[in-house]
């Protein structure tokens, strides 16, 4: 797993839409920023992709390269290429992010009020097979329960049972979202222009214009 201010890992794509194919160490020299988003995710069409137009007006005449990354780690029977096909070619929405835009407004005849314009992978989303159920489980703890230890022993028994249940009911993994241990999205990614991960969270509201401006100074 990648660590902020260590050298970031490439992504594993199996498709590149509206735009040419590249991965991270083809790109040495520029800064990037990476959007993460799923097609079943209202809030990456809400706040997190049109941070990103904002912040790809500002800084046009920069070096700055602007991707998007389609995960699924959720909603599989939506979170498909299939859909993220419809979205890039004809700006089509589905699922909750359909009903949710709809309800405000935010879309037209199905499709958003606004294009992607930036270069968009598809993650590779594999099926999911565990060969340790108890290893994986704790690996997820790990990550999304930092201070796990601490918790009270009744409630770290009862998060034991519901990642285990989780894990054992999963039927695909999405490897560069596991990768980088991402937790849900919208998710940003930043990095230098020297291979280095400089930023990773997730939610947006968080000054991605100011953290685009020092990530150029590296």
């Amino acid at each position: 797993m990648p660590q902020v201010n260590s050298p970031a890992i490439d992504l594993e794509v199996e498709e590149w839409l509206g735009g040419p194919k590249s991965n991270i160490s083809n790109e040495l020299g520029k800064p990037i920023l990476i959007k993460v988003f799923q097609v079943n995710c209202p809030g990456c069409f809400i706040h997190g992709i049109p941070e990103t137009l904002e912040v790809r007006e500002k800084f046009k005449d920069s070096p700055l390269l602007i991707w998007g990354l389609a995960t699924a780690f959720e909603d599989f029977h939506l979170n498909t290429l299939e859909n993220l096909k419809k979205l890039i070619n004809s700006g089509e929405v589905v699922g909750e992010t359909h009903e949710v835009l709809n309800s405000r407004g935010l879309i037209n005849k199905n499709q958003l009020d606004y294009s992607i314009p930036f270069p968009v992978a598809w993650d590779r989303v594999i099926p999911y097979h565990s060969t340790n159920y108890l290893s994986d489980t704790h690996d997820f703890i790990k990550k999304d329960f930092p201070q796990f230890d601490s918790f009270p022993e009744k409630n770290q028994k009862l998060i034991l049972s519901q990642v285990m249940s989780y894990l054992k009911g999963k039927k695909y993994e999405a490897k560069t979202f596991d990768t980088y241990q991402l937790k849900g999205t919208p998710s940003t990614l930043l990095i230098d222009r020297n291979g280095i991960l400089r930023g990773k969270w997730l939610g947006s509201g968080y000054g991605l214009e100011q953290e685009v401006e020092k990530l150029l100074s590296y």
